[in-house]
């Protein structure tokens, strides 16, 4: 069963080193318990250069048989404790960029389940007085200790802007990044990073404004009010939609959003929700890569 586990949190995140984060091992104890799977089942389930590892034909059937199994297996167990909400507490944007407009399908494959969605906090310890049984969190690191970590989504940020200011500007990289300059609270840095990894020396911007929230920013850009750097996730419906522009792609980040709850003593369903944050998370259009150089023939744009 072990080495079931370690095999199926490895097919599941494509990486050893998160599915050790997961099961609070190392990663070569997870190499170990595949290749005693492989021994014992006498297939190949993992082939390819060490550090560009793919499941072969026999691993895909392999973890669609386990994946199926466990959630017939979470479909299955008793519905005891489960009249209590599974309060998960969570990012205000990503809550209402990503995760409720997709949570009907859990509910509709677990309607026994109510999950409760409460603004997030910095505090993961699960003891206050939100009643918070889980979290969803940005980790780039191992949890914190008592705590089970599933990595389900990427994050990536990049500059957006509406398609209507775009077009005025005929997608002339020095006038977009001329146009007003919007950041939120929360990342406040953005442009500086960003401009950083791109080698940018940005131009003058005609105005600078900031806002609270990043649900305001994104509403901000949308209408029309300058440009801003935003994450991914937070972006794709609106991109999808046609309501936002992203001219340059996206810059990858170490962090991943991840769903926390306690290690022991957590709410039953919690690892319903987390199988099916990877699963949501899979189906998650992938984020347009960022070019590795500056959106302009020049690495200045003020020039």
């Amino acid at each position: 069963m072990n080495a079931l586990r370690s095999f199926e949190a490895y097919a599941r995140f494509g990486s050893m080193v998160m599915a050790a984060e997961e099961l609070c091992v190392t990663h070569g104890a997870v190499s170990r318990q595949i290749r005693s799977l492989e021994k014992e089942l006498g297939v190949v389930l993992v082939s390819g250069p060490r550090h560009s590892l793919r499941l072969t034909r026999a691993g895909l059937e392999l973890a669609n048989a386990l994946r199926e199994g466990l959630d017939r297996i979470a479909e299955g167990l008793p519905a005891s404790g489960e009249a209590d909400d599974l309060v998960v507490s969570v990012p205000t944007t990503f809550a209402m960029k990503w995760l409720i407009p997709r949570l009907s399908t859990f509910h509709e494959s677990f309607p026994g389940v109510n999950v409760r969605i409460i603004e997030a906090s910095a505090r993961t310890l699960f003891d206050g007085d939100d009643g918070a049984r889980a979290a969803i969190r940005l980790l780039e690191d191992a949890p914190p200790p008592g705590l089970a970590a599933t990595a389900f989504l990427e994050h990536a940020y990049g500059p957006v802007v509406a398609p209507a200011l775009f077009e005025a500007d005929g997608g002339d990289p020095a006038r977009i990044l001329s146009r007003p300059r919007l950041t939120s609270d929360t990342f406040s840095h953005g442009w500086s990073q960003w401009a950083e990894a791109y080698g940018v020396d940005l131009p003058k911007a005609s105005a600078a404004r900031r806002f609270e929230h990043n649900t305001y920013l994104l509403e901000a850009v949308a209408g029309g009010l300058g440009v801003a750097v935003t994450a991914w996730a937070f972006a794709e419906a609106d991109i999808v939609a046609g309501r936002l522009i992203a001219p340059w792609g996206f810059c990858p980040l170490p962090t991943r959003f991840t769903f926390l709850r306690p290690s022991r003593g957590g709410h039953p369903a919690a690892p319903r929700l987390a199988n099916w944050l990877v699963r949501e998370g899979r189906r998650s259009a992938p984020f347009p890569r960022a070019k590795t150089h500056a959106p302009s023939s020049s690495s200045r744009l003020d020039n």
